[in-house]
């Protein structure tokens, strides 16, 4: 756990230095677009429902998301994580949703949109590793792309999502805390 905790804090500091907030803080380089992020099953601020934790067996939660239209927008990312100190992680990464895309059903991981790509998570495993901690923030975040995140299926998670936070220019997040 203390490895896994180091990892993402490395990530987190890699985007950082990168100039991208979108995990963390707030980006330097250019104002960023917002995105409107919701679910017919999370509320921003309230437990994440049990089935989409490792006591369950829905896999990812369904997500939806709007903003402004964007002109150089092409592909959508998600990230889900969480940066507290009981359950530091990615859980889920997946990359080039097509942006006339705007919600993913329940258990999407196991059944991506056509071209997208799921990196290697903090556990090793690539698609959705439900959380565990019960107690924890656990943020569903939703980004915009100007354009593909060129990766290799064996890539690093921090170079995958240092290739998103390049490629960033609308984000926005939904925020579960703690599982029921």
């Amino acid at each position: 756990m203390r490895r896994a905790a180091v990892l993402v804090t490395a990530v987190a500091s890699a985007l950082v230095v990168s100039g991208c907030g979108a995990i963390i803080g707030t980006s330097e380089a250019e104002e960023i677009a917002r995105i409107n992020v919701s679910s017919p099953d999370l509320r921003e601020g309230r437990p994440l429902p049990r089935q989409f934790s490792c006591k369950g067996d829905q896999g990812s939660p369904p997500l939806r998301w709007s903003s402004r239209p964007l002109e150089e927008a092409e592909t959508v990312a998600i990230v889900a994580d969480s940066n507290s100190a009981e359950s530091s992680g990615v859980y889920w990464v997946l990359y080039n949703i097509p942006a006339s895309m705007t919600e993913l059903g329940p258990n999407a991981s196991e059944s991506p949109p056509e071209g997208s790509g799921q990196a290697k998570v903090t556990s090793g495993k690539a698609g959705y590793d439900p959380p565990c901690a019960p107690e924890g923030a656990y943020r569903f975040s939703v980004y915009t792309l100007k354009g593909e995140v060129e990766a290799q299926e064996d890539a690093a998670l921090s170079e995958v999502l240092r290739r998103i936070a390049d490629l960033t220019i609308a984000r926005g997040r939904l925020t579960a805390v703690n599982i029921e």
